[in-house]
């Protein structure tokens, strides 16, 4: 009999093998999704929520406390023995600042005893930190922390990440990859080389989401339509792939896309159960161009540098880019320097 996860899995991956997945619909199960707290725990908590959800109802909420102590996480440890993805929806209630946090931790044998592979943030942008030398991705120089992207705050973000059984890491936010948070053995990136200089490769045995802090940021974490699989699952759960952002709806909603003459009409409906409808039609409409955000410089002379976010959903930082980068539409959440 297949237990509950495994159901959801089928419902929420369809054109993908997952591991383990959850929309949290039919609560928390936490024989499935235990909490972690590493050496000790004062102050963080985990919670089923049903006041906000990226789909449905129900979302887990993490209160994490500042301070190392003030960390809670909840996860799995059904992770593939190869290459694995993972994917979440995630909203976080405020945004980072210059201090070292964590959203997901991953025990990692191959560092050692007792050590991890961390995903967080430091220097307000999204960073991954190995624990046994305390090495970052990407280096924290302007020109590394212009590779990497912030983390909007107070709306729902797809959040992907790929680790490699051969030392490859690859991450997408919103289904933009983040050039500062790609590793690939034998490519040199001139934004990583703390991270290049350690020929651990990384073997996670759980991956956990929550809050961990070091020093007094506090935060608070929802997570929902979570995925782990073998191969990538992609924001609409269709396997990622170009293009494979735009077609992120919000829940119980309906995108079209229309293009000049007589052509085919394709609209996605995700429904509550996370379930993903799409039927095509041929229709007779007018060409529809979909604009990027202006790349004149802003009143205030703010430019973003290369790589970085310009524009989207909630973000509220430099919306013109550095010449020759140019804003470039990504999605409705997410536009970057190019």
């Amino acid at each position: 009999m297949l237990s509950k996860t495994a159901l959801f899995a089928l419902a929420l991956v369809p054109f993908s093998a997952a591991q383990v997945s959850s929309d949290f619909e039919n609560g928390w199960d936490q024989t499935e999704w235990p909490t972690y707290a590493n050496d000790c725990s004062q102050g963080g908590a985990v919670s089923l929520d049903s006041t906000t959800a990226h789909s449905g109802k129900n979302s887990i909420r993490v209160d994490g406390a500042g301070g190392y102590c003030g960390h809670m996480f909840f996860g799995t440890k059904k992770v593939p023995a190869g290459d694995f993805y993972v994917r979440v929806w995630l909203k976080a209630a405020k945004a980072f600042t210059d201090s070292h946090v964590t959203f997901i931790t991953m025990p990692d044998p191959a560092q050692g005893t007792n050590k991890h592979l961390r995903i967080g943030g430091q220097s307000k942008i999204l960073m991954y930190n190995r624990e046994s030398d305390d090495a970052t991705m990407p280096d924290l120089s302007p020109q590394g922390i212009a590779a990497s992207t912030a983390l909007p705050a107070g709306s729902w973000e797809c959040f992907e990440y790929k680790i490699g059984a051969d030392g490859s890491i690859a991450t997408w936010l919103n289904g933009n990859a983040i050039s500062g948070l790609t590793q690939t053995p034998g490519v040199s990136n001139a934004n990583t080389a703390q991270w290049q200089r350690s020929s651990v490769i990384p073997k996670p045995s759980a991956v956990y989401f929550g809050w961990e802090s070091y020093g007094g940021d506090t935060n608070t974490f929802w997570y929902d339509d979570v995925a782990v699989a073998s191969s990538r699952i992609g924001c609409d759960g269709t396997g990622g792939g170009p293009g494979s952002s735009s077609s992120v709806v919000p829940s119980s909603t309906t995108k079209t896309t229309a293009v000049s003459s007589t052509t085919l009409v394709t609209s996605t409906t995700k429904t509550s159960s996370s379930a993903v409808v799409t039927t095509t039609t041929s229709v007779k409409t007018s060409s529809t161009t979909r604009s990027a955000p202006p790349t004149s410089s802003t009143a205030d002379g703010c430019l973003a540098a290369k790589w970085a976010q310009c524009a989207g959903i909630g973000y509220t930082g430099c919306k013109a880019c550095t010449p020759p980068s140019t804003c470039q539409y990504g999605n409705d959440w997410y536009s970057q320097c190019l």
